[in-house]
């Protein structure tokens, strides 16, 4: 005779919390998308329906492409992201490698000057940036976008703590075998950190392709603005917002990174795991 067991009230607890959390969380994205396929007699209606009484979705996203210059800014997203994540990834390898293997004066403290950094608001650092980038004559121009961005603590940090973990007699291996200290990091490091370089990836790439504060101070050329300050260009002071077209952009802007995501969930959960504190 077989007996039923029925989860624990822990478990059912810890799910019903995961389940009202999450749906707090997509409740913005649903309601966004939402507004993205409705005319704009429905979007103020005091009741909420997903699927519209009449389907506006190709006006509304035609209009978002059309309106404004949507996939450029979405390329210049690209442009931008990329080339913060070759840098920092360029950066803070070699940092976090100096700091979690290499032995030398200061170690410690430099280390304490990045959880420190980690602890810093990037917008407490705008305007010396902005006076450093009006007198070297970078701004409105790619390089303003990019290298304020090219440090990450959090990087560092990760990197670091990742690095930690690999045994020190691979490095003496690879030293033995005639690897320079840069060599370790590229050929031996690197590769076997990679699960945390995809987390990392996320992280950067999401916190740039969402970046408006630092864009706004930076760029005004509309062939520079990245995707959230150009969907601003759905903002019209005298008619209002045209908040159709503007939901489809932002859809269209989000689309990418959510795909990202799902594709990378696995590595990104391994990578924040092996990159834990020890």
């Amino acid at each position: 005779m077989t007996t039923r067991t029925f989860p624990a009230p822990t478990a059912i607890l810890r799910h019903a919390v995961l389940l009202v959390t999450a749906a707090l969380i997509l409740a913005p994205f649903v309601w966004m998308v939402s507004l993205s396929i409705k005319p704009p007699g429905e979007i103020f209606r005091a009741s909420f329906s997903f699927w519209p009484e009449q389907f506006y979705g190709i006006e509304n996203y035609t209009k978002a492409i059309t309106q404004a210059p949507l996939l450029r800014y979405m390329l210049n997203g690209v442009i931008v992201c990329a080339s913060i994540l070759a840098l920092q990834i360029a950066v803070c390898a070699p940092a976090a490698y100096a700091l979690a293997k290499l032995e030398f004066a200061g170690r410690d403290l430099l280390f304490a000057l990045v959880l420190i950094a980690l602890l810093l608001p990037h917008e407490v650092l705008a305007l010396p940036l902005f006076i450093l980038g009006a007198k070297i004559g970078v701004l409105n121009t790619y390089a303003a976008l990019i290298f304020p961005y090219v440090v990450s603590p959090f990087g560092i940090f990760l990197f670091r703590q990742l690095f930690k973990t690999i045994p020190d007699d691979v490095v003496h291996a690879a030293r033995l075998d005639g690897y320079s200290e840069l060599g370790i990091v590229w050929k031996i490091m690197v590769p076997m950190a990679l699960p945390a370089i995809i987390a990392f990836g996320i992280f950067s790439v999401v916190s740039h392709w969402n970046s408006l504060f630092w864009p706004l101070i930076a760029v005004r050329d509309q062939n520079l603005m990245p995707p959230p300050l150009g969907i601003m260009a759905f903002k019209n002071e005298e008619a209002g917002n045209d908040y159709g077209p503007l939901m489809a952009a932002s859809t269209l802007v989000v689309a990418p990174l959510a795909i990202a995501f799902l594709a990378a969930q696995r590595w990104f959960v391994e990578g924040l795991a092996r990159g834990a504190v020890k």
